[in-house]
């Protein structure tokens, strides 16, 4: 099956009930997976209690600041090589697309919600698994919902996930080699009463 065809089939089934669809271009925008997620940072940074979690959890935020700072760096050195541009489905399919959301007008390929909220769910559900499951699942039904919607192909999702999933990793290394540094702006920022 290619990836038009499993795009056809997902896309397909958007405009036929408005709820579904609805429920989808409120998961699927812009920003509310990247505020979910920042939000779940910020309770993660400051409602811990107790000095072994609250290390923990203040450093997972840490590294998952890293991830999206790696996975957005990737995506824009993407962005500038036109090798890399495809066109939006609703633009290569037009008379086939239920386009049920606004139309980008950047590159299709990869797929930068899915770049970025895997780059914040990764590292959470690596370090802290009960607000990692919450992320994980936010993460996956709105990459779908960009395929269901009409503005991604299956493959830029999968390519998008596999970016955050490259900064997930490079952040995670960063932080080992970083980690004289993060403990630095840790004491700083406890000084400061601001961690």
């Amino acid at each position: 099956m290619s990836d038009t065809s499993v795009f056809l089939w997902i896309n397909g089934l958007a405009g036929h009930v408005r709820v579904i669809d609805e429920f989808f271009k409120g998961i699927s925008n812009d920003y509310f997976a990247l505020i979910i997620g920042m939000l779940v940072m910020i309770w993660l940074w400051f409602a811990t209690r107790g000095g072994a979690a609250r290390d923990r959890n203040q450093r997972t935020v840490m590294i998952a600041m890293i991830s999206i700072g790696m996975a957005a760096t990737a995506m824009a050195l993407i962005n500038l090589d036109s090798a890399w541009f495809r066109v939006r489905p609703f633009n290569a399919l037009p008379d086939q697309v239920n386009l049920i959301f606004y139309p980008p007008t950047d590159s299709s390929f990869p797929s930068n919600y899915a770049a970025i909220i895997f780059a914040i769910a990764l590292p959470v559900l690596i370090r802290n698994r009960k607000y990692g499951w919450w992320l994980l699942t936010l993460a996956i039904i709105g990459s779908f919902g960009r395929i269901y919607m009409g503005v991604h192909y299956p493959l830029d999702v999968l390519a998008g996930i596999g970016v955050g999933l490259l900064g997930c990793g490079v952040a995670f290394f960063l932080g080992w080699v970083l980690k004289p540094l993060m403990d630095l702006l840790l004491k700083i920022f406890r000084t400061l009463y601001i961690a």
